[in-house]
């Protein structure tokens, strides 16, 4: 038996490498590997005494020579004679991680360096082996070699287990080839050339999907849920992760403020930044309570006994933060179907992986485009329309209902008072129909609206909406302008003495 060993990851290969021998496997080395072997004393071939020919160009061709693919890709039985007759013979296992692609092109621009570093005889040999699974075994990932031996020890290497190596593999080798291209076209095509490819890791099953009859599964980019999403109680479905991202987003467009959001069905129903983690969430629940039975909470900070005991009072499906004291985890517990989770990590607020794009599933592709990136200034430069200017509370309360509005369905608009969500209409068809939901959720909830600032994500196409504003005491208006009446909203706004300002920024989200 003949095992390949030719790894840019190390760690891990001389244990391997021994135990290997120990099972009776003839070692085949190559450059780094080669060396690292005969330093241990692990005795091994080096690749170019099999093919008779050097390695070459600076070590661009090590193995692509048919004594090397010949050895792995020939069927057992079927070429038997051919490989006799070519002096070729068997290797059995192909041991190979990848140059380091991804890890060059986050630390050098240098793109020299950079295509030294893709690979090409190390996904040659893997897709070989894997191709021919039934009589090889592939390995690409240093967290096989447990089981791999394991196996191999106990004799228990059976055609599932070679079809699982076989996977992992293709997975493997197509995720390299697709970051090269996304990475090519990045830097070569503005990141939008004739393919698009969306890799992502495998976290967890999800229960099912959106609803019972659907699979579903959690999938990550750079291991960003496996380092920041930690689960102490429940387990997270399909719709728990899509009210969490949109309820996480919304909490961390706020940095380290004391914020605390609430959704449901990825809608936020309450909101509020105080001075405290226990005022924010008492002030986002009086925005709509009936909604925030059965939602989600996304605490941005950590959950003490005091805020724990009044999250209590109610049913919350969910609560994320980015921490639970000991007492709080323990009294949060005494509710059997709640769910709990952090973020985990060093971080003191909530962070997100803040995807440079995005894209969206549709019936036969998907959109994929820039992501949609809040800026503080967006308000703070914000061009007055009228003669009144906001005071100091009136922009505090204006940028918080601005990108509130930024992160809910369209169309919508947003109501902000003091730090607090007030009314809030959302995903309606006529925008001026989301003012009067939005309106009449507050009065069925006793909420004093006037003195509220009022945001939309989209200009404002009629007087209608800010004449309902002025109704009920808005103090002042931000939506980004661009209508063809916008004379007519501003004369409005006149008219009522309202300050009325544009952003010059659209942000719908459908």
């Amino acid at each position: 038996m003949r095992a390949l060993l030719s790894v840019s990851d190390k760690e891990g290969l001389v244990d391997f490498a021994k135990s290997l021998v120990k099972l009776g496997y003839e070692l085949i080395s190559t450059g780094g590997t080669y060396e690292l072997l005969k330093k241990h004393n692990i005795k091994a071939l080096e690749a170019s005494s099999l093919t008779n020919f050097p390695e070459c160009f600076e070590g661009r061709v090590k193995t692509l020579n048919p004594y090397i693919h010949g050895a792995i890709l020939h069927k057992r039985k079927a070429h038997a004679k051919e490989a006799k007759e070519l002096g070729i013979s068997t290797i059995d296992l192909v041991c190979v991680n990848l140059y380091p692609f991804e890890q060059t092109i986050k630390k050098t621009n240098d793109f020299d360096e950079i295509i030294e570093n893709i690979d090409i005889g190390g996904p040659a040999m893997l897709r070989s082996a894997a191709k021919n699974f039934a009589d090889v075994l592939s390995i690409c990932d240093k967290s096989s070699y447990s089981e791999v031996l394991q196996r191999l020890e106990n004799k228990s290497v059976d055609l599932d287990f070679k079809r699982s190596l076989m996977i992992k593999t293709f997975e493997h080798t197509a995720s390299y080839d697709c970051m090269i291209a996304n990475y090519m076209n990045k830097r070569f095509s503005s990141d939008f050339g004739e393919k698009k490819f969306i890799v992502g890791q495998k976290v967890f099953d999800t229960r099912y999907g959106e609803n019972p009859h659907q699979k579903g599964a959690l999938y990550e980019n750079s291991n960003h849920f496996t380092k920041n999403f930690l689960s102490l109680k429940g387990e997270a479905s399909f719709n728990n992760m899509s009210d969490i991202s949109a309820c996480a987003k919304i909490v961390a467009t706020f940095g380290d403020k004391k914020a605390v959001c609430i959704v449901k069905h990825s809608n936020p129903c309450g909101f509020a930044i105080k001075n405290t983690l226990l005022e924010a969430y008492e002030s986002a629940l009086l925005c709509d309570s009936v909604s925030a039975y059965g939602g989600v909470a996304c605490v941005n900070g950590i959950i003490d006994l005091d805020l724990a005991k009044k999250m209590n009072e109610i049913f919350l499906e969910l609560i994320y933060a980015v921490d639970f004291t000991p007492e709080a985890l323990s009294e949060l517990s005494k509710k059997k179907r709640i769910k709990l989770f952090k973020q985990g990590g060093d971080k003191k607020y909530i962070t997100l992986a803040n995807e440079p794009k995005s894209f969206k599933s549709l019936n036969g592709g998907f959109l994929y485009q820039d992501s949609d990136i809040l800026n503080n200034d967006e308000v703070l430069k914000a061009k007055a329309q009228t003669n009144l200017q906001a005071n100091e509370n009136q922009k505090q309360d204006m940028l918080i209902a601005y990108k509130l509005a930024a992160l809910t369905k369209s169309n919508c608009v947003v109501y902000v008072k003091d730090c607090v969500l007030v009314a809030i209409g959302m995903g309606m068809t006529s925008r001026v129909d989301a003012s009067k939901a939005a309106l009449a959720k507050a009065k069925s909830q006793g909420l004093d609206i006037k003195g509220a600032c009022l945001a939309s994500e989209a200009f404002f196409p009629f007087r209608d909406s800010i004449d309902a504003a002025f109704e009920a005491g808005v103090a002042c208006v931000i939506e980004p302008g661009g209508s063809i009446r916008d004379d007519e909203v501003i004369c409005t706004a006149k008219e009522h003495k309202m300050a009325l300002y544009f952003s010059g920024f659209r942000h719908f989200l459908h």
